[in-house]
């Protein structure tokens, strides 16, 4: 699985509003990117510890071997259910509600 960015920036410093990420033969996912900000609270460093804070890092950290190809997405999924688990509103955890094939 492949990962790239692309999106429409919002603010200088906060990157894209919104990104596609690469999601190989599963298909890309949509990423709201200011959403995930403004529930984090602008705690950048809760995804940003895997990958550095510029447009196609994913994909560049993957390449050079310092990143596994799902690493993110199990940030993501793991995240997701551990907000679920304290009650609170909680993103998508399956393949198909993130993945969309064209």
């Amino acid at each position: 699985m492949s990962l790239a960015l692309a999106g429409t920036t919002f603010a200088a410093d906060n990157g894209a509003e919104t990104m596609v990420l690469k999601g190989g033969s599963m298909g890309d996912v949509a990423f709201n990117h200011k959403k995930h900000q403004d529930t984090l609270k602008e705690d950048c460093n809760a995804c940003h510890k895997l990958f550095a804070k510029e447009a196609g890092s994913i994909e560049k950290a993957i390449a050079a071997g310092t990143l596994k190809k799902k690493a993110v997405m199990k940030e993501c999924i793991d995240c997701h259910k551990a907000t679920k688990a304290k009650g609170a509103v909680a993103g998508p955890t399956s393949c198909k509600e993130c993945h969309k094939k064209k």
